[in-house]
């Protein structure tokens, strides 16, 4: 698509921020385990953290296509980074501008948007992913508000996060119609980090495991009404699966430009390897997947921007680009035979950290059975 002049702005700007501040100290997130919150600041003042929330909560007020260019510019330079700032976006910060009541909105916006706070996304328990629905983690009604039990697994910036958007069983006889969403201050006592994983890849973003024992939430926390979680969850998918394909775009695009760097300067049987067909036309093809992925991602959030349904787009897109991410990083360390299986090249850490793309925010598997349910009818 052809990029008005605010989208391209964005993305040039967070090019240059990717490339000169993030990508040279990649590495030294990834074996720190984390980010300094200085650079959380810095992400803030370039208004990463609340892109398409309204000025008035201090938001960039942008739009989606602006939003998913510049999370493939992000990802380019880290992809544990672009996860964060994927969720805060979509999920947290999305979250309460589509649910959340005014009050809500003005204690916490102001604090996520900042870069102050980040938030966290707390749906998936061990025997409730694809299917949230299986949830066990229960909220139960008392005086002025609701006492939470229960874990979640696989939960993004857990250990970082100062607010936790929780679902719990409220109605447990109502099934998914019986969940609801909760605003969890992470300083609430009964609120505990009980592990970070140990992941393949994304080791700067860190992912855990949750408690909640006996963790009371005033009513004025609940977000949405009761017994609504199951549709608050769902309503933020369309968001949630563009960031995640507009990173797998973002990190294909990181490692294509070292195959293609290395392919022009390396010589073997007296010329470049980028002239030997079975290098180029590798490359060929690789390219001309990501462009495909790239111009779905955008049509996805073009889609969104017009408010017209795009879940069937976003599930295409989160699907095509993430499997294409994988295929694109595989062929670039083919490309540069043992040099990309070496560390110092980066290929290997971008292989690491594009691998998860076909699995959280809705498996490979979910995005087909989606599609393939729309196609039906």
């Amino acid at each position: 698509m052809i990029l008005d002049e605010t989208q391209t702005a964005v993305r040039d700007m967070v090019h240059t921020f990717a490339q000169e501040k993030i990508k040279p100290n990649s590495f030294s997130y990834e074996a720190e385990g984390g980010y300094p919150l200085a650079l959380f600041t810095e992400l803030a003042e370039l208004g990463l953290f609340g892109m398409t929330a309204p000025e008035k909560y201090g938001g960039a007020a942008v739009d989606y296509v602006s939003y998913a260019l510049a999370l493939m510019e992000l990802a380019a330079g880290d992809g544990s980074l672009s996860t964060i700032i994927s969720i805060q976006n979509s999920l947290i910060v999305g979250g309460l501008l589509k649910d959340g009541t005014e009050v809500q909105k003005n204690r916490f916006l102001p604090d996520l948007i900042s870069g102050r706070m980040i938030g966290a996304f707390a749906l998936t328990e061990a025997d409730a992913g694809s299917d949230a629905s299986a949830m066990r983690s229960k909220a139960m009604k008392v005086d002025g508000g609701y006492i939470i039990n229960g874990s979640k697994q696989f939960i993004t910036s857990g250990k970082i996060a100062g607010l936790a958007v929780v679902f719990a069983v409220t109605e447990p006889a109502a099934g998914k119609r019986g969940i609801s969403a909760f605003l969890v201050p992470t300083d609430r006592p009964g609120f505990v980090v009980e592990k970070v994983e140990h992941k393949m890849g994304q080791t700067a973003s860190d992912t855990c495991t949750l408690r909640f024992e006996e963790v009371f939430v005033e009513d004025e926390l609940i977000l949405g009404q009761e017994g609504k979680g199951y549709r608050i969850a769902l309503s933020n998918l369309e968001a949630g699966r563009i960031g995640i394909a507009a990173q797998s775009v973002g990190m294909a695009q990181a490692a294509l430009e070292v195959a293609t760097q290395y392919a022009c300067e390396r010589v073997s049987f007296g010329k470049p390897i980028m002239e030997h067909q079975a290098v180029g036309f590798r490359l060929a093809d690789l390219k001309t997947r990501l462009e495909a992925a790239r111009e779905l991602v955008l049509s996805a959030a073009q889609m969104k921007d017009a408010g017209e349904p795009a879940l069937i787009q976003a599930s295409m897109a989160k699907l095509f680009a993430s499997e294409t991410a994988e295929a694109v990083c595989s062929g670039a360390i083919q490309t540069l035979g043992g040099y990309g299986y070496l560390e110092e090249f980066g290929l290997a850490k971008i292989y690491r950290d594009v691998r998860v793309c076909q699995i959280y925010e809705g498996t490979s598997d979910i995005q087909r059975l989606v599609i393939a349910r729309s196609l039906a009818g």
